[in-house]
């Protein structure tokens, strides 16, 4: 019981640690040589369908900051009221603006297919019980999957362990990846919006 509840805290650690960005420079090194260790290993048509995906999350990103760049300049002296107003009219500004999007339109068919086979093999075990049940026991049971739409602020939000990270496609800063269950999502971080889903990514 002890092993179980010491390798479920170093998981939450190591997510905690790298969702903070306060990782030491000598665990960057390291993390650079694994991701580079990875890429070696990933077929070509792999390789293909992860920047095909990272390509449609750079669309959304052009996308936004545009929608951005259009609202007014918050001052460094904003209060909470101005702040929330803020990121409310983002909100409603980028959704009028993606008003025809859908689901898959960034998770299409390749992309999450990739991101199941590499959840199944980087979390066997153990460690997938133990990841199932950090995400399970997060309290998402009313967040409702619709592309488009924010994600509901007092929701608790699971971090992708590090780990998981390391081999999925990667996003930029203004975006994250967030387990609902067993589906995976893309948030916005500024405003969460819910930028799309892809259903049964945890295996």
């Amino acid at each position: 019981m002890k092993h179980k509840i010491k390798r479920s805290a170093s998981l939450l650690l190591t997510t905690l640690v790298f969702s903070m960005g306060v990782l030491p420079i000598l665990s960057w090194v390291g993390i650079a040589q694994v991701q580079q260790k990875q890429n070696s290993q990933i077929s070509t048509m792999d390789k293909q369908t992860i920047s095909a995906f990272e390509n449609r999350v750079k669309n959304y990103v052009k996308l936004r900051n545009q929608v951005k760049a259009k609202l007014p300049k918050l001052s460094k002296s904003s209060t909470p009221e101005q702040l929330e107003s803020y990121r409310k009219s983002f909100e409603e500004s980028l959704r009028a603006a993606r008003v025809g999007a859908k689901r898959g339109d960034v998770f299409n068919t390749e992309g999450s297919d990739y991101i199941r086979r590499t959840l199944k093999s980087e979390f066997k075990g153990k460690d997938r019980a133990q990841l199932r049940e950090i995400v399970f026991d997060a309290q998402t049971q009313a967040v409702k999957l619709r592309v488009n739409y924010p994600y509901p602020e007092p929701t608790e939000l699971v971090e992708m362990p590090a780990t998981v990270l390391l081999n999925l496609p990667q996003l930029p800063k203004e975006i994250k990846y967030r387990f609902v269950g067993h589906h995976l999502l893309l948030v916005d971080r500024d405003n969460n919006l819910i930028i799309d889903y892809m259903l049964d990514a945890l295996p």
